[in-house]
């Protein structure tokens, strides 16, 4: 067992012996993106932009597409890379309780309703405009400010 396992909250991420690799997608669908509130440790019910683990066996682009159909039940086009950031969070002794190495896309809704599934609570389509006025981790905010330029240039 890793020597500071969460016991309380029994996640497997937590206190990790290796990065876990995720993906995350910025979804436009017209001058709208679709935000994911998350559900679950670390960062849970904040605003983030949908997506997850990678899976063995599966390329990250399969896992971004897969990801967005499970929490959201949409189907995406994957336009192209956003970027590739490192999230390393530390607990209170300054231990690493979670590292995840995420591959971050941009992609175009094709068809569906989003709807909040798997582990989000709450999806929601929001403007351009109004993005300004939610609150956001600063390393989501970036994603979604350097996907916004990728995807109208």
């Amino acid at each position: 067992m890793r020597p500071y396992f969460d016991q309380k909250n029994k996640n497997p991420r937590a206190y990790p012996d290796r990065p876990f690799v995720g993906v995350g997608v910025v979804i436009f669908r017209g001058n709208k993106i679709l935000l994911a509130e998350r559900d679950r440790h670390p960062h849970g019910k904040m605003w983030s932009i949908p997506g997850g683990a990678q899976e063995l066996g599966e390329t990250v682009s399969e896992a971004a597409i897969r990801e967005i159909s499970e929490e959201t039940g949409l189907v995406i086009k994957l336009e192209g890379l956003v970027d590739v950031v490192d999230v390393i969070s530390k607990d209170r002794e300054d231990h690493i309780e979670f590292h995840y190495t995420l591959v971050d896309f941009y992609a175009s809704w094709v068809s569906g309703e989003a709807v909040a599934d798997d582990d989000v609570s709450d999806v929601k389509w929001v403007s351009l405009e109004e993005l300004q006025n939610i609150d956001l981790r600063p390393i989501t905010r970036q994603v979604i400010t350097q996907a916004i330029e990728k995807y109208f240039t």
